[in-house]
């Protein structure tokens, strides 16, 4: 299923500056308790819908109310050869659901059409089931019989060309709940109910990591052994207690100390971390394995991942099988180049490698819904050369960095990831853009709320 890129469409860009909107997060409803507006759509129809584009764009921006009393905004706008209609839901206040006069292009329960400006046609209705810019569904026109539906979780298709058995143009005045009722065996609708509550712990464990960070300094090939001296991971010499510090890989083992360590009453030894396990490398890659240590990274988060899971969880899912990350829904990613849109295909969960960065913000969203008691190691590799190596030296994947990746929802509903790398706290967009193009390699470990390394 593809994937779409995540950044925000020109035409939402110049909403934002336009109505002066913000994107803000709320705490969104049940998908089926979302406010119905088809009565509206109704009475708007032959005015906005069918009405000719030179006509629509004449049209005033105007306020209507649902049945309820909520606001909603109707506008249209015009980029390129297509014209846009949108029908903004107010924002509410998170506490008691009260207008803000804000109409945000995503607020849950906001409705838009696009329609060729040229023969005025609708070509696509897309439809924000949470407020959240980068979660959606939408339908585009099949035949005079059958619409197509896409759902979308940050530029990732979790559903793609969905057939649905009406024409297009009733989509314009159907309710909602009658749509999803036509694809509800075949729509995974818990991706857009998030529930808030489920990730209390994660929110805790993040608050407590974050109560130790100050305390913390980078120092290369640096770690804290099971005796809590700062140590090289090298060769277990002391550090000097005046620089010592955590490297990402002494840095991980210090987290997953903090959660093993209330529990086993110890924390990990360093030795054993660094042993070879499970499948990787080959006959060709054991030759230069001493020599460039390839697979450090990879090795390291999947004993990490033992230690864990085998402490908080039992033995039995302390096997790379139960672990390691390893399915996924997308098969495609469209990215910009030169300012337009290209596609082309996503391997997924690739041996040797795991997941290419690009795809890796929806898997984590995916991940959140469907696992919500677990954070992630993450292995960045790519291929490289050796940097002193004379010509010739082969170029290998190789597993070089490490960081803890946190998703989850926040009290609001508002899904984040928080990166936790070499002994502070960065950013998923920081992450992101500077690995891109590389890969990582994912294991999965439990969340805890005693953090004490």
């Amino acid at each position: 299923m593809p994937i779409i890129e995540e950044d925000m469409p020109v035409i939402f860009l110049i909403l934002l500056i336009f109505f002066n909107i913000s994107p803000v997060g709320s705490l969104d409803l049940p998908v089926s308790r979302i406010t119905d507006d088809s009565v509206l759509r109704n009475r708007l129809k032959e005015d906005w819908f069918f009405e000719t584009p030179r006509n629509v764009m004449s049209m005033y921006s105007r306020v209507e109310y649902l049945q309820t009393g909520e606001r909603v905004q109707v506008s249209a706008a015009e980029r390129r050869d297509e014209l846009f209609v949108y029908l903004l839901r107010e924002q509410r206040t998170i506490t008691d659901r009260r207008e803000t006069g804000s109409f945000p292009g995503w607020e849950q329960g906001s409705w838009m059409l696009t329609r060729n400006k040229t023969t005025g046609a609708g070509t696509q209705i897309r439809i924000f089931l949470l407020t959240d810019q980068f979660t959606y569904i939408q339908f585009r026109p099949f035949d005079k019989d059958k619409s197509l539906m896409d759902a979308v979780l940050y530029g990732a298709y979790i559903t793609r060309s969905l057939p649905v058995g009406v024409p297009f143009e009733r989509l314009y005045t159907m309710p909602l709940n009658d749509v999803l009722k036509l694809v509800q065996d075949k729509f995974p609708i818990r991706y857009f109910e998030p529930d808030p509550s489920l990730y209390r712990d994660t929110r805790a464990f993040i608050s407590n990591v974050r109560a130790r960070l100050g305390g913390l300094r980078f120092a290369d090939d640096g770690a804290i052994d099971e005796n809590g001296n700062y140590v090289f991971i090298k060769d277990s010499r002391m550090q000097n207690s005046a620089s010592a510090g955590l490297n990402c890989s002494g840095f991980s083992k210090w987290l997953i100390d903090g959660i093993v360590r209330p529990v086993t009453g110890t924390r990990l030894t360093i030795a054993p971390l660094k042993k070879p396990y499970g499948q990787r490398g080959s006959s060709f890659t054991a030759l230069w394995e001493e020599r460039r240590d390839v697979f450090f990274g990879l090795d390291w988060i999947r004993n990490l991942a033992v230690a864990a899971n085998s402490a908080l969880r039992s033995p039995a899912y302390a096997v790379q099988d139960e672990f390691e990350v390893r399915s996924d829904n997308f098969s495609f990613i469209i990215v910009s180049q030169n300012r337009t849109y290209v596609e082309r295909s996503f391997h997924g969960f690739m041996n040797e490698a795991g997941y290419s960065v690009e795809g890796l913000r929806p898997l984590l969203y995916t991940l959140a819904i469907d696992e919500p008691y677990s954070f992630y190691l993450a292995a960045v590799n790519r291929e490289i050369d050796e940097p002193t190596s004379p010509t010739g030296t082969p170029r290998l994947r190789q597993y070089f960095h490490i960081a803890a990746l946190v998703p989850y929802f926040d009290e609001t509903g508002t899904f984040r990831v928080v990166v936790f790398e070499s002994a502070e706290e960065t950013s998923f967009s920081a992450f992101r853009n500077l690995h891109a193009g590389r890969f990582v390699n994912l294991v999965r470990i439990p969340v805890r709320t005693v953090f004490d390394p």
